[in-house]
């Protein structure tokens, strides 16, 4: 518990830039993987989304929100992996 908390400490104070740190991809990289990753879960969410309700509106409605929030939210967790150092 206390080395997770000295890693969490470690990765939360480091300050880096893509020049500094040139092991990182780059934010346009981490975008397009976003972009494609989300067509294909959003893909997923339509089709489950159909079967579920067998509505094409409704299912298409829940695959667009899916799209967007997935999307945000995969480009940060990729931009907080890079900071990462364990593993690289």
């Amino acid at each position: 518990m206390i080395v997770d908390q000295m890693i969490l400490d470690k990765v939360a104070t480091q300050k880096t830039t893509y020049r500094d740190d040139k092991s990182s991809e780059k934010p346009v990289r981490s975008i397009a993987k976003a972009v494609s990753w989300r067509i294909i879960g959003t893909l997923d969410t339509l089709i489950v989304s159909y079967f579920l309700t067998g509505e094409i509106v409704l299912a298409t409605s829940i695959a667009s929100i899916d799209f967007v929030t997935k999307m945000i939210l995969y480009f940060f967790h990729e931009r907080i992996w890079n900071r990462i150092k364990w593993g690289k």
